[in-house]
């Protein structure tokens, strides 16, 4: 169980990328949305949980500073967490 306010794990968002078929088309949606929104979260998220990169690996893709991607990293996942849940 979840305290709100807590961040979403790896783990956790991992878990509903296998979930049911309705969460999975919402995490679609979800991506889709925050692609028209926010390209560079949508980037770093593909690159982040996807492409399993590092927050520097990704850093070095995107010619961001680490502390950008844990940020950006962050905003992203709870963006999506809210979208799907």
């Amino acid at each position: 169980m979840r305290i709100k306010g807590e961040r979403l794990g790896l783990d956790e968002a991992r878990a509903v990328a296998v979930g049911p078929f309705d969460q999975l088309l919402a995490l679609d949606e979800a991506l889709q949305q925050l692609e028209e929104k926010a390209p560079r979260l949508s980037r770093i998220v593909e690159l982040r949980f996807f492409g399993d990169l590092s927050e520097e690996e990704t850093g070095e893709v995107l010619g961001i500073s680490v502390r950008t991607v844990k940020r950006d990293w962050s905003v992203a996942k709870a963006w999506l967490y809210q979208q799907i849940k």
